[in-house]
C-alpha cells in the first residue's frame, strides 16, 4: 500500500490526511455537543486547539521515549511525524492534563467536558487507525492469505496487509472497528435519561482500555518497558480509572437536566 499521494510538485502522506480528518471530525462533534448545552464555541475551540496541539506533542514524545535507542542515533527522524510514530496513550495523557488545567482555571466541570470530548475522540481513533494501515504499521504477526480471506475483507485491505513479502494480521482494523462500535454505543447512551455526568468518560476508558489490552498482545511493534508492553500497562490503568469514575458518578454526579441532557 503506497503511503504517499504524489502530486508532482509535492507529496502528501495518507497518514497526515487521515490524522487531519480524524481531528477535524472529532473536534467538530465535541464543539457541537458542548454548544447544545450552553458552552461557548470560543471556549471549546481554544480548549481543543491547545488540547490537540499538546496532545500530538505528547503522543510523539511518548513514542520517542520508548523508542529512544533508535532515535538517539537518528535525531532528525524525531521530527518526521508523517512517517508515523504517534502513541495514542501519550496523546491522551498530555491532552487530558491540558484540558484539566484549563477547566480548573475556568472553573468548568471537567467530567462534563470530558463526556463531550470522548465521543469525538473515539471516532477520531477509528479514523486515525487507517493512517497506520497506509503506513504499514500497527499490525499483528505474520499470517496467511487464506486467513485474511476467511475474514471476508475487501481486497484492498488484504493487499495492504502484504508487507515485505508476507501477510500480516490487521490489528489496526480490529481497533478501528472496536472504536466505531464504541462510538455508536456512546451516541445511543448519551440520549438515555439515566445518564449522569461522567458515565460516558468512564465507558470510554473501560471500552478502549479492554480492547487495547488484548489487541496490543497481538501486535509486533509494541512499545516496550523492559519485557512489558507499555500500552497494556496503561490500558489497565485506564480501566481502573474508568471504574473509579463510574462509581464516583453513580454516587455523586447528577443526571443531566432536561434542558442540559446529553442529546
Amino acid at each position: 500500500m503506497n503511503p504517499i499521494i504524489d502530486l508532482g510538485i509535492i507529496s502528501i502522506h495518507w497518514y497526515s490526511i487521515l490524522l487531519f480528518i480524524a481531528i477535524l471530525i472529532g473536534s467538530n462533534l465535541a464543539i457541537k455537543e458542548a454548544k447544545k448545552h450552553g458552552f461557548e464555541e470560543d471556549f471549546m475551540v481554544n480548549l481543543l486547539f491547545l488540547g490537540v496541539i499538546i496532545g500530538i506533542l505528547g503522543a510523539r514524545i511518548y513514542y520517542v521515549i520508548f523508542n529512544f535507542n533508535y532515535y538517539k542515533d537518528n535525531l532528525i527522524e524525531i521530527f518526521k511525524v508523517w512517517n508515523g510514530g504517534l502513541a495514542i496513550h501519550g496523546g491522551i495523557i498530555a491532552g487530558f492534563i491540558t484540558i484539566a488545567t484549563i477547566c480548573y482555571k475556568k472553573k468548568v466541570n471537567l467530567l462534563k467536558i470530558l463526556d463531550y470530548l470522548v465521543v469525538g475522540l473515539v471516532i477520531a481513533q477509528a479514523i486515525g487507525r487507517w493512517g497506520n494501515f497506509f503506513n504499514g504499521e500497527a499490525h499483528g504477526a505474520i499470517t496467511s492469505l487464506s486467513y485474511l480471506e476467511s475474514l471476508h475483507l475487501p481486497q484492498f485491505i488484504i493487499d495492504g496487509m502484504y508487507i515485505n513479502g508476507s501477510y500480516y494480521t490487521p490489528t489496526f482494523l480490529y481497533e478501528s472497528i472496536w472504536c466505531l462500535i464504541g462510538f455508536i454505543i456512546m451516541i445511543i447512551l448519551r440520549r438515555k435519561k439515566f445518564m449522569k455526568v461522567g458515565y460516558l468518560t468512564s465507558f470510554y476508558l473501560v471500552w478502549y482500555g479492554v480492547e487495547r489490552f488484548f489487541v496490543e498482545g497481538l501486535r509486533t511493534d509494541s512499545l516496550m518497558f523492559f519485557s512489558l508492553r507499555i500500552a497494556q500497562l496503561v490500558s489497565l490503568v485506564m480501566i481502573v480509572i474508568g471504574i473509579v469514575i463510574f462509581i464516583y458518578s453513580l454516587k455523586k454526579s447528577k443526571k443531566y437536566e432536561e434542558d442540559d441532557k446529553i442529546a
